[in-house]
Order: structure tokens, then sequence, then C-alpha cells
């Protein structure tokens, strides 16, 4: 009987691991999301992140000028073309000072008038287009201090 006592014991001794071992603990946290799009329409970049977070536009000291932001959306309608539009004017600011921003979407710039940006042809199987979004110049130097601004693209769905 105390045989069959011991043997059980040393089993889960030496199966069980050693309380120092279990001293050591990593933990990952980490939130997981994602859209799915209807199969008719839409227009959603392909890095997530781009509409999520603040985006920066560099500037470049020895050329002394804005690199332009570019993202890659992927673009589908299924019923015809794809128009876009801003809905205000594209600018960054510093409260005193504007630099103005030039929006374009698959190579057409926007403005506050509706323009077809996606043909029906193009946009019926879906395809990736280009967004660019770039700082026009000013006549003399750029004021430093540090700007802000908001993009605000309007996509519609056009109908044949």
């Amino acid at each position: 009987m105390y045989k069959t006592l011991i043997h059980p014991l040393v089993l889960s001794a030496l199966l069980l691991p050693w309380p120092s071992a279990w001293g050591a603990l990593e933990r990952e946290t980490f939130e997981v999301y994602v859209t799915i799009p209807t199969a008719d329409f839409h227009v959603l970049p392909l890095d997530p992140q781009l509409v999520q977070r603040e985006q920066r536009l560099r500037f470049s000291t020895i050329t002394s000028d804005l690199v332009p932001l570019r993202a890659i959306y992927e673009v589908k309608n299924t019923n015809g073309a794809i128009d876009a539009r801003l809905s205000e004017e594209a600018y960054l600011s510093n409260g005193r000072q504007r630099i103005d921003l030039r929006v374009k979407f698959n190579d057409v710039e926007l403005t506050l008038d509706s323009t077809q940006v996606v043909s029906a042809n193009d946009a019926r199987p879906g395809r990736q287009v280009r967004l660019e979004i770039a700082a026009i110049k000013p006549a003399d130097e750029y004021v430093p201090g540090d700007y802000y601004g908001t993009v605000h693209m309007v996509f519609d769905a056009v109908a044949p």
C-alpha cells in the first residue's frame, strides 16, 4: 500500500514544473477589429491606420519643402462610377499662417465640386488607386511653426 501512494506522488512531482519557474510571466494585450465593406460599394484605405491616426507631412530641410502624403485606397462600385469632392478646403494652419493642400485621388484633383475619380468600367470589378496630399508651396518660404489641419473627402456611388 505504501508503494501505491508513493508512485503517484513521485510521478506528479516530476511532471509539475518547479515553483521557481513560475516566476517568469509575459502578457500581451492588443485590440483587434475588422471592417468588412459592402460588396456593392466601398472606398477604403489599404492601411486602416491612415484614417485612425494623425498623419505627418514630413518637412525636408534639404529641399525646404513638405513631402507629400501618399496612400493606396481600394475602391469598388458594382453599379457605376465613383465621384469625390472635398467637403471643405484642405489646408494646414498654425493659427496665423496657412498652408493650402492639394488633394488628388486617382490622379484627379479634388475640389469642393463633385468630380468623377473612378470610371464605371474601373469601379465595377474594383481596383486600387492612389491618394496624394501635397502642400502648395507659398510664394515666399514656409513660416516655421506647428501646423495642423483636416482633410474631409466625400465619395459618392454614381448610378449609370
